[in-house]
């Protein structure tokens, strides 16, 4: 696939950019430089194809971070078909645009030089400074209000290398994967030990990663998109962590797999409450306790039932235990997020079902109302991932909690599915329904 990458100093409207040509809010945005930090990946679909679009942290920020944000530029370039310089097409041409257009003549030689910020035509006739900075026109553009994008596109496609015929790629569609946690759980440490490289900052500042950041794995050929989070806690402290951790609310209900990543000398409520969303939302969670390799071996066995006691009803949910130091178990995320992958997805024959729920019903009297017995007339399974299960019975309201919890049982142990979310509906024959989770 293409790769595009989006280069530019602070605040010159990169990840606006960035969402606009992907066609929706994908990049966390505000009015405020060094916003972006990380690497942020998403692919363009158009009829002409598709290409990967990369945006980037602001260069020559004049902050801590200048140096660490300029060699994840230098990587993002190493493989791009074409860059995307961006300046501010309003401002006069500053310092750092010139530090970053000498930048690019050295590190590729296909730019395009975009204007951003041209909200009106007229402000097209002040962009003749900007031949100055040697790539060619400036395409005029407007995120804000959707001017000059069909325009790009039309150009990016021009200066994209022609693909010789039979080049195209085969869909393959990843296996998603977020890791969510709390500030400073070692979420990015975990990403960065898993691709080998340092692919996202890592500080020991809570609220480094401002965004959510999206690379593509392969492991053991089977395809993964990997999801680092922004740290999620109660009460974000600014309005980019705020829209941060929305971010990261959204990239759970996206998921195919959850790893909650727990620091297992901080563990409480948060916890609890992201796999809890997680599940409700439908996603398998794995409980992945980082940082392994700093408890002492003696005091390993004492550690595991802490965490046990604490995440005691979320004893049935995969546990691996690593480090990003070591390198301990990492492939087992990938082992375990296979198979709760294809569980999720496992469908059971109406026939099947069937037979089982006869067992299940002879072994347990069904709920009487006045004399009324629950009857269920038979169930099937419509979906999948979360694999759902819809009961037909006379009347959904005498489906007591009692009953709706053996079910949930029988179908956790006798399906095996007790370690992936399912639902149940009960239908009834007039029309009424409930729905558990």
């Amino acid at each position: 696939m293409y790769k595009v990458v989006i280069v530019g100093r602070p605040n010159v409207g990169k990840s606006s950019l960035f969402n606009r040509l992907l066609g929706k809010r994908h990049a966390v945005v505000a009015d405020q430089p060094g916003v972006t930090r990380d690497l942020k990946e998403a692919t363009v679909e158009s009829e002409r194809g598709r290409f990967k679009l990369v945006d980037t942290g602001g260069l020559w920020s004049g902050d801590v971070w200048e140096q660490k944000i300029k060699e994840k530029v230098e990587a993002a370039l190493e493989d791009a078909d074409l860059v995307l310089f961006t300046v501010d097409g309003r401002a006069d041409i500053s310092p750092a645009d010139l530090e970053v257009a000498d930048f690019l003549r050295r590190k590729h030689s296909n730019v395009l030089l975009v204007a951003t910020k041209v909200d009106d035509p007229k402000h097209e006739n002040y962009l003749g400074d900007l031949w100055a900075l040697g790539f060619g026109e400036p395409v005029p553009t407007s995120s804000s209000h959707a001017r000059g994008l069909d325009e790009l596109e039309d150009k990016i496609w021009s200066k994209l290398p022609v693909r010789q015929e039979g080049e195209s790629e085969p869909e393959v569609v990843p296996i998603k994967i977020a890791i969510v946690g709390r500030p400073n759980a070692g979420k990015s440490s975990l990403l960065n030990a898993i691709l080998g490289e340092e692919r996202v900052i890592v500080s020991e500042e809570p609220g480094t990663t401002r965004d959510s950041i999206d690379v593509e794995f392969d492991y053991g050929g089977t395809l993964f998109q990997l999801v680092d989070t922004a740290g999620i806690r109660k009460r974000p402290e600014t309005l980019v962590e705020e829209l941060a951790i929305a971010r990261a609310h959204k990239s759970i209900e996206e998921a195919d797999i959850v790893l909650l990543v727990i620091d297992p000398a901080e563990l409480g409520d948060r916890e609890l409450k992201l796999a809890n969303e997680a599940l409700e939302a439908g996603k398998p969670v794995i409980l992945t306790v980082t940082k392994w390799d700093l408890v002492k071996k003696d005091d390993q066995p004492k550690v595991r039932r802490e965490i046990s006691e604490r995440l005691a009803h979320l004893g049935h949910l995969p546990r691996v235990y690593v480090s990003s130091v070591t390198g301990l178990n990492l492939h087992k995320l990938f082992t375990e997020a296979t198979r709760l992958y294809a569980l999720a997805r496992e469908r059971f024959e109406t026939a099947e079902l069937n037979r089982y729920l006869s067992a299940w019903t002879a072994k347990v009297a069904l709920p009487n109302f006045k004399g009324k017995p629950l009857k269920i007339f038979f169930v099937t399974q419509p979906e999948v991932a979360p694999p759902t299960f819809v009961f037909f019975v006379n009347y959904p309201e005498f489906v007591t909690r009692a009953f709706e919890g053996y079910l949930r049982n029988r179908i956790g142990e006798d399906l095996g599915l007790a370690e992936v979310p399912f639902r149940m509906v009960f239908k009834g024959r007039r029309g009424g329904e409930k729905e558990t989770r």
